[in-house]
């Protein structure tokens, strides 16, 4: 395959890729979204290994290295269980980060990579080599630790040093200086402890940048290194002189950095604070009330799995609020069934969806479409929340901060101005949970005490499914 061919390839590689992120951007078009998204890469694979930039003697190892890949991929889907998807796309994300180290070093080691250079475009070549591994190891050991944090192998506790922000200061100074002695470096050897240094420095902050996030901020933290990984992957680009990385990553860093974005606003957390790992701010930490804050009062009412298939059955309007203890309990499906039960009786069933509940963007989402609920029921946070004071029952599932009335009333509370789903306001709600433990933000939740609302305690799929039978009764 020429260069030009090989170009427009890439051209049309990088069309497909923005009609990815156009589909995937809407329920309806997502499967779309992602067919644009595998045509789009099978070509970009096909014109990168029978390009003019890759030897006959070098095809059998890449095409090798793709079995191996392709092997582990199908294995790992079919293997992957819907809950577990957030810990496998961080775990998907240090790929790329390692892929843009190694890549990094490959290039640093290359003699011929600089032949044929000016002076200036070597250091221009330099830098992005230096930036490529910087980012690369950062997404890297990131990634590793978001991946422990989400699958429980570590605590989702903030881990919040004395001096924290110093140290990344400190590290960022150390970072400037040894890229200054890399540029100004004369051969390999000379340029090998700076590059060296710095990767280390890089590794380091990835693991305290995530470790001091909470558990709370875990889907702005997936998101984040979403962004990261695609920087890493036009850095990439850069040093390989291919354009089709640097478009493509350039696309997943933006649309990455524009999710966690909303993503802040909606958790009422500062954008810089979280991607800088809560440089400036406490935002991180698991909140604890403060001594001014309001203490929720009153007793539970407690209510059984039959008397809320009652309530349901009386309702005309009932909204559910799906949450993280849904994922864990792998509930998903009854909640199907106990929907498709309602609508045959004609009660008017929706779902609300913030844009974090669960630990990755659009968890929520992914679950109730792989339980085949209709996309048409599925409401975000602000096209449902004037509607609760006309619903007869609003069914919180494994949520709690999501729906806490003292991010509104409670200015003194750690989640004030937080915008939640104001399940409160419905003639009657209903709280499924394991206990009376708090969520990640470490706040009790006036909403168990208020009159209007029951607690259904349990495992989530094992009452669903006593409310499904009495439903059918």
């Amino acid at each position: 395959m020429t260069s030009s061919l090989a170009t427009v390839a890439y051209i049309g590689a990088t069309i497909l890729f923005i009609l990815c992120l156009g589909g995937l951007s809407n329920q309806e078009t997502a499967r779309r979204g992602n067919l644009y998204g595998i045509v789009g890469m099978a070509i970009a694979v096909l014109a990168t290994i029978l390009g003019p930039q890759v030897t006959a003697a070098g095809l059998p190892y890449i095409i090798g290295a793709m079995l191996v890949g392709a092997v582990v991929g199908l294995y790992a889907a079919k293997r992957v269980q819907m809950t577990q998807m957030p810990e496998l796309v961080a775990l998907m994300h240090s790929l790329v980060g390692l892929a843009a180290v190694l890549v990094g070093y490959a290039n640093f080691v290359d003699p011929a990579v600089s032949v044929g250079l000016t002076p200036a475009e070597n250091t221009i070549h330099e830098i992005e080599m230096y930036l490529g591994v910087l980012i690369g190891a950062v997404t890297f050991s990131g990634s590793i630790i978001a991946f422990c944090k989400l699958s429980g192998k570590i605590s989702g506790k903030p881990l919040l040093l004395p001096g924290r922000h110093w140290i990344n200061l400190i590290g960022l100074l150390i970072v400037i200086w040894f890229g200054y002695r890399f540029v100004a470096a004369h051969g390999v050897s000379e340029a090998m402890l700076p590059m060296i240094v710095m990767t280390v420095i890089a590794l380091l902050f990835g693991v305290h940048m995530v470790m001091a996030i909470g558990g709370a901020d875990m889907p702005v933290v997936v998101s984040m290194l979403n962004s990261y990984s695609g920087w890493a992957a036009a850095a990439t680009g850069f040093m390989l002189n291919n354009d089709l990385l640097i478009v493509t990553g350039a696309l997943v860093g933006s649309s990455g950095a524009i999710l966690s974005y909303i993503m802040c606003n909606a958790m009422n957390r500062n954008f810089i604070s979280v991607i800088a790992g809560g440089f400036g701010t406490e935002s991180g930490a698991a909140a604890k009330p403060a001594g001014d804050a309001a203490q929720p009062a009153g007793e539970v009412t407690p209510i059984s799995a039959t008397e809320t298939a009652e309530l349901l059955k009386d309702a005309k309007d009932v909204i559910i609020v799906p949450g993280y203890g849904m994922a864990v309990a792998q509930a998903q499906h009854t909640v199907f069934e106990i929907t498709k039960a309602l609508r045959e009786r004609g009660v008017n069933v929706r779902f609300g969806i913030h844009p974090v509940a669960g630990r990755m963007p659009g968890h929520m989402n992914v679950l109730l479409a792989e339980a085949k609920v209709p996309y048409d029921i599925v409401f975000e946070m602000d096209e449902l929340n004037d509607d609760f004071p006309g619903a007869d029952v609003a069914m919180v599932i494994g949520a709690n901060d999501i729906v806490n009335p003292a991010a509104q009333e409670d200015p003194a509370s750690p989640i004030a101005g937080m915008p939640v789903l104001e399940v409160w306001k419905a003639k009657n709600s209903i709280v499924m949970k394991r206990s009376m433990a708090s969520g990640y933000a470490g706040v009790d939740n006036p909403l168990f005490y208020k009159d209007n609302n029951r607690m259904l305690f349990g495992d989530a799929k094992k009452m669903l499914d006593e409310v499904l039978v009495a439903l059918k009764s």
